[in-house]
């Protein structure tokens, strides 16, 4: 007996919203999708025969991306999201998650028409006897105020797009291909949402999250346009003027999943610098506050956003220490001075501090970490090489365009960025005064190579993401070699509440540290702390 249409539908809202509701053409990133479902498997502590068949999904997962199957990985992913979800894994649930939506644009100018085709990405174990149907329908999409990028909600519905016959039943061979008219809406974020069944039985219901925007074609070309100039200024201001259109064309394309971009205020950003071009004046020069810049990253030819706190202090020829913040996975350069660490830029204001938050290439690429266990994939390889590039490119734009403390440049990292911050400290460890490592996990042999480094390490002992012992694991090796270093541990300590109450410590800590030259020795100071919980 095949599942009503309205569990189906409600099962597949909530995948929406866990699976990142506003992600591209086919849902989040291979490792994006992996990454959320390491963390659900983690802090649900499978065990049994629940963990005997999550073993075995994980040990074909390995292969299917060894081998390049990534239709078949994100079938074990969505698998094992079930299970370990305590819902059953049936070929109804097989059929729908092999059902993915593709558009040629998912930030629409309603003025032209918008293209839609409901495809497959591996073959189900489900048998159909007859063609299937289809009812599309907008509705609304709804942020998330919770500390993890990306997630939304599905709200209610604001418009009935139609039914449709004779959708086949093998849509890997033959997708379904149909024009919407999306004219009249107001502006805003949806989720187109197709209900497929089957003889008025349901069979699957997915969604994709889609922008629409009034002129935005036109917004657009007078970017574009305006940043064709010959001028000098024009050359210095490109990329600035372009990253709009240069992130829908990489989402439209299904490069990048479309995650939290905030277009209105990205275009409003850039119409600003036009502006200012027109009037030939560098809006940039000697800039100080919050504020975003760009920069074309020649290794991938594309547009890579960073965002930047300047104290008033640091505008002029005065040189200025320098915080690199890492973000976690699934967040983004913006992350840091709207989220678990807002209160970077209050310490940054306070202590004279720049920071500088880069994207590091993806969401979820890792600053170029990898670990014992992670795939052989060159793609992925590539991805870490290019995270690790954007990095060291923003610290050399920061230092072009302020006058940086060569001698006080810091690293502030949390989750994936700590475990970043861990990686890029240890392979360049004459570059560093200090770290500031939240909710992360590192190798402890690395420990020796940034023996000169201090470190400012921070974990609760209830984070069920990143378990505190690999915290742990990295103090004992700190206390071992004599290294400077703080840990806090905080009880009951989730993975996000432990970053913003210890954002000004860790500038304490930062204002107490140089960067020390090789061999030089070193005073250990054994601050281990252990907080009440928040």
């Amino acid at each position: 007996m095949r599942t009503s249409f309205r569990v189906v539908v409600a099962i597949a809202v909530t995948a929406l919203a866990f699976a990142h509701a506003a992600a591209g053409q086919t849902g989040p990133s291979l490792a994006t999708a992996q990454g959320a479902y390491n963390r659900l498997k983690a802090s649900a502590t499978p065990d049994g025969e629940l963990k005997r068949e999550l073993d075995n999904i994980d040990h074909a997962l390995s292969e299917a991306i060894r081998l390049g199957r990534t239709g078949e990985a994100r079938r074990l992913l969505a698998k094992g999201t079930a299970l370990v979800s305590g819902r059953p894994w049936t070929d109804e649930s097989d059929f729908a998650a092999s059902i993915v939506l593709r558009a040629d644009r998912l930030f629409v100018d309603p003025a032209r028409p918008f293209t839609l085709r409901i495809e497959q990405i591996y073959a189900p174990t489900l048998g159909l006897s007859s063609p299937l149907a289809a009812r599309l329908t907008l509705r609304r999409l709804v942020r998330s105020t919770q500390p993890v990028a990306g997630q939304a909600q599905v709200g209610e519905t604001v418009r009935d797009l139609g039914s449709f016959e004779g959708v086949p039943r093998d849509l890997r061979e033959s997708p379904y291909v149909t024009d919407l008219d999306l004219g009249s809406l107001p502006d805003g974020r949806y989720v187109v949402v197709a209900e497929l069944s089957e003889n008025g039985h349901a069979v699957a219901a997915r969604g994709l999250a889609i922008e629409v925007r009034k002129n935005l074609d036109a917004r657009l070309q007078k970017l574009e346009v305006g940043a064709g100039g010959a001028s000098e200024l024009a050359h210095a201001l490109r990329a600035d003027l372009v990253y709009p259109a240069d992130y829908i064309r990489r989402a439209n394309r299904g490069l990048i999943d479309s995650g939290d971009f905030d277009l209105e205020k990205e275009l409003l950003d850039a119409e600003a610098t036009l502006d200012a071009l027109n009037r030939r004046h560098d809006p940039f020069v000697g800039r100080t506050g919050d504020f975003k810049r760009h920069y074309l990253m020649p290794e991938s030819g594309e547009i890579m956003p960073y965002h930047l706190y300047v104290p008033t202090s640091c505008g002029g020829k005065k040189a200025c220490p320098l915080v690199v913040a890492l973000h976690g996975n699934g967040a983004n350069e913006d992350s840091f001075f709207l989220g678990e660490g807002r209160q970077l830029p209050v310490a940054a204001e306070d202590h004279g501090f720049i920071v500088v938050a880069p994207l590091g290439y993806r969401v979820d690429a890792g600053y170029g970490r990898t670990s014992p266990t992670a795939s052989k994939d060159l793609v992925l390889a590539r991805r870490r090489e290019l995270s690790e590039a954007d990095v060291l490119h923003v610290i050399d734009l920061v230092r072009r365009d302020y006058r940086v403390d060569e001698d006080r440049v810091y690293l502030f990292g949390h989750s994936m960025g700590a475990a970043g911050a861990w990686y890029l400290g240890a392979k360049y460890p004459e570059r560093w005064a200090a770290l500031a490592c939240f909710s992360g996990l590192g190798v402890p042999s690395s420990v020796e190579r940034m023996r000169q480094v201090g470190q400012f390490v921070v974990h609760g002992d209830a984070d069920a993401v990143v378990a505190v012992e690999e915290s742990r694991a990295m103090v004992v090796e700190m206390k071992r070699l004599g290294v400077d270093h703080r840990y806090i541990e905080v009880r009951g300590g989730d993975h996000y509440n432990v970053v913003e109450p210890y954002v000004a410590e860790a500038f304490v800590f930062f204002d107490r540290h140089k960067r020390k030259a090789r061999g030089s020795g070193l005073t250990a100071q054994d601050q281990t702390v252990w907080r009440a919980p928040l």
